[in-house]
């Protein structure tokens, strides 16, 4: 269990202690129904003290008993820090027992970063049933594929029973349509048996718009001199911060050591609005390191647009002062112009050469590290990212983001060039960088992923209607018939077409990419992850005409153990470049030329190591 002064605690004698911080409040009343008892739920006044919190201890309740507080107008709320919510976020809350389930993950102690493979999930749509459960049988095949963590995009509860999450507004009950709490610790057991890491993806910086009963009662929770796209900022920096900064702070712990998981990602920190001279982002991360940190390996991975290097800094051991990693949307956005062509929206930034901005974020991490975007009117973006380990960076071709906020929620397999999108798979897969798949992707799925929810009637039609008045300002949309072609979120026909059809993999051109896709992760296992154990630094890159050139040092700037070099060729036609020094480990669509020269067709990719063995010995031949 994860003790914390929030919400409703078992008592060792028997009986629940509740609690619910509401400072602004006064009358509040405890609504308790027992779980083996019939009849009308009971009423029993909570006792407030000067600091805004209301506490009770009722005897005769227990584990399984449901539970929402009342207050002086009538409104009935669940618990902010509901431990499970099975009637959605508008019913009441369930006492639940954190000892009940029996862990058999002992021995796990995690895995180091750098052996980090990531698989993005959408539990609901990862199968057919859409539950822990049915998640939990698939695990082998994310073992087989040569992964070694997932991660569950946010299992906060959020409104029906349909959604991405993002719109999660009971942050400690884990979303009822999955299962119950039990089921998902059942999840990353299985997942730990295997060998594979749990992340959780977290929301810290906003609450969803439907079912948020905080604005109703607890007005501290917010601060109206920050305003966000989601109204008053939560308040991480005004009058009452500490306690809401300890929700949060507690929030991640709860994750970690009461389900076990292996670490979070945090969603778009850039959004969070706090001044304080200790950044919230900071003080999660502190508090992780010092507490479950400290038994085992824990990883925070951070979504940072605004490209800030200060939460990535590591000690002079190694050690992440804070944050293990990032997102790297620069990587994507540069990719994605590269074998896409397309430069709508944000993508302009990475238009003029995306070639030399793929290059220069593998072999640094960020492509923005100061300079002025033009898609945000020339505002200066980044810190420089050249003095962080690669490690420090997951590098992906999608996401969730990317695929489900297109209209029709396209995958980049439907869009992108055949033979560059394979060479950027291979580029991404076999670099220093963390890769990270998104589900579906390693056998170029058929089903889009397309953006759903489930909200309430009146919620549901401004959401469909806003969502087509967005993509009214793209040419493919302007006509009125054209916008009405775009899925509605709230159809259940718009989740169901999103969910995976697992027969896929072993069919025709969906198996020969699951194939490669595998035997790229196995080269990676066998031959670079022992050489990223030592550490890479940042890497030199160049890039004249779509060919582009990277160097790696293996190992650390004082200690150098060897060079990893990555040719690829994105260019129309057949280019020629010389053999850098080292032994062969990856070869595709290049061949050998005159005078110790290398020619590059177009979507050739090279990988060689130089560490100070027979640079004619190649593993695993010429490629897959």
């Amino acid at each position: 269990m994860h003790d914390m002064p929030f919400g409703a605690r078992l008592q060792p004698g028997g009986g629940v202690e509740f609690r619910l911080w509401a400072p602004s409040q006064e009358g509040v009343q405890l609504e308790h129904d027992t779980a083996t008892a019939g009849g009308a739920p009971r009423l029993h006044p909570m006792v407030r003290d000067a600091q805004g919190w209301h506490r009770l201890t009722l005897a005769q309740a227990g584990a399984g008993d449901a539970y929402r507080f009342v207050l002086r107008d009538g409104l009935r709320a669940p618990d902010p820090a509901s431990r499970f919510n099975p009637d959605d976020v508008h019913g009441p809350s369930r006492v639940i027992d954190p000892g009940s389930y029996a862990w058999q993950d002992a021995a796990w102690r995690g895995r180091p970063w750098h052996e980090a493979v990531v698989y993005e999930m959408h539990l609901g749509t990862f199968t057919r049933e859409g539950t822990y459960a049915a998640a939990r049988e698939r695990l082998p095949d994310l073992l087989d594929l040569g992964v070694t963590a997932i991660e569950l995009m946010p299992l906060a509860d959020f409104p029906g029973q349909r959604g991405w999450g993002y719109d999660g507004v009971l942050q400690f009950a884990p979303e009822a349509s999955y299962g119950t709490p039990d089921e998902l610790k059942a999840l990353v057991d299985a997942a730990h048996a295997l060998g594979l890491m749990v992340l959780v993806d977290v929301v810290y910086n906003h609450f969803g718009p439907e079912g948020n009963y905080l604005h109703a009662y607890c007005p501290e929770f917010f601060n109206p001199a920050h305003q966000t796209p989601w109204g008053s900022a939560i308040n991480y920096d005004g009058e009452h911060a500490r306690t809401v900064r300890d929700f949060f702070v507690h929030n991640a712990l709860y994750w970690i050591e009461e389900f076990h998981c292996d670490g979070l990602r945090m969603d778009a920190v850039h959004a969070i609005r706090d001044d304080s001279a200790r950044h919230i982002v900071t003080e999660i991360c502190e508090a992780v390191q010092a507490g479950p940190g400290q038994q085992r390996q824990v990883h925070i991975v951070l979504e940072n647009d605004a490209n800030q290097a200060r939460f990535l800094e590591r000690e002079a051991d190694g050690r992440p002062r804070a944050a293990t990693a990032q997102w790297n949307d620069d990587l994507h956005h540069a990719v994605h112009v590269l074998t896409t062509g397309e430069t709508d929206g944000y993508y302009a930034d990475y238009a003029d050469d995306p070639a030399a901005g793929f290059a220069r974020a593998l072999a640094q991490g960020y492509i923005y590290q100061g300079q002025p975007s033009a898609f945000r009117e020339g505002e200066a973006r980044g810190e420089p990212s050249g003095h962080l380990p690669l490690s420090a960076f997951v590098s992906y071709l999608q996401t969730h983001d990317q695929v489900g906020n297109r209209a029709f929620g396209d995958r980049i397999h439907s869009l992108a060039d055949p033979l560059l999108l394979e060479a950027a798979h291979a580029c991404v897969l076999l670099s220093p960088h963390v890769p990270m798949l998104f589900m579906g992707e390693e056998y170029a799925a058929s089903t889009p992923f397309q953006y759903f929810c489930d909200f309430g009637p009146e919620l549901a039609e401004a959401v469909s209607r806003g969502r087509r008045e967005e993509f009214g300002r793209f040419a493919a949309f302007r006509d009125e018939a054209a916008r009405s072609r775009i899925p509605d979120p709230n159809a259940p026909a718009t989740f169901t077409a999103s969910t995976l059809r697992w027969q896929e993999r072993g069919e025709g051109e969906h198996a020969r990419v699951f194939t490669r896709m595998r035997e790229l992760l196995q080269l990676r296992q066998r031959a670079l992850v022992p050489w990223f154990a030592q550490g890479c630094c940042a890497g030199q890159w160049e890039c004249a005409d779509a060919r582009l050139s990277v160097r790696w040092t293996l190992g650390t700037a004082g200690a150098p153990a060897g060079t990893l070099h990555l040719l690829a060729h994105f260019g129309a036609q057949p280019t020629e470049i010389a053999a850098p020094p080292g032994r062969l480990l990856y070869r595709e669509r290049a061949s050998d030329a005159a005078d110790g020269r290398l020619r590059l067709e177009r979507g050739a990719v090279c990988l060689i190591l130089d560490a100070g063995v027979d640079a004619t010995h190649a593993e695993g031949g010429s490629g897959v």
